[in-house]
């Protein structure tokens, strides 16, 4: 395994501050820095838990900067200029496109993209899910609900082979938030 960079990760969690900033978690007051670093987490929880994984660094500055083209003012320009090719390349991967249609073709052609990055990126899109697995917004309906497992079942499938340890972290959180939500 590569050795760990913690100081391209600090960059890339105070950027991530920095423009997630003034942002909340849906339906909450706590910050929405909390999900990128939870996102983090999990992908440094199953990177320690293999021996295989190439590029941690990928994996673990990907997952903190996941939603910062999807949901800033940043693009993947200045995602490439600070952080490179490689990080801009998975970070865009796994920011649904408005121009893909509707959620659910925006789903389909994010993990088209996804799987089409080295498998450190599958990792964050698995952390991802499993983080957001959680209580769902106060707003949300039973369908939307039921609807949002139904995209963690699919990315399951698609990503699932990337990594055994987040694969087996997400089928878990989908039988708790199916049984919470029945």
């Amino acid at each position: 395994m590569a050795a760990w960079s913690p100081e391209a990760w600090l960059r890339a969690w105070e950027f991530a501050a920095q423009a997630h900033h003034g942002q909340a978690l849906p339906g909450s007051a706590l910050p929405y820095i909390l999900h990128p670093a939870a996102v983090a987490m999990e992908v440094c929880v199953a990177i320690a838990l293999r021996s295989d994984v190439a590029r941690p660094d990928l994996a673990v500055t990907c997952a903190l900067l996941h939603d910062v083209v999807e949901d800033t003012e940043v693009g993947v320009d200045e995602v490439a200029a600070r952080f490179g090719p490689d990080v801009a390349a998975g970070v865009a991967a796994l920011s649904k496109d408005p121009a893909a249609g509707d959620k659910d073709a925006q789903m389909r052609d994010s993990l088209r993209r996804i799987r089409e990055q080295p498998a450190e990126i599958w990792m964050v899109k698995l952390a991802d899910r499993c983080h957001n697995l959680r209580e769902p917004p106060p707003h949300w309906t039973r369908d939307r609900i039921h609807h949002y497992c139904d995209e963690a079942v699919l990315i399951l499938a698609e990503l699932g082979s990337a990594c055994p340890v987040l694969a087996a972290r997400l089928h878990e959180r989908i039988a708790a938030y199916r049984a919470a939500h029945a």
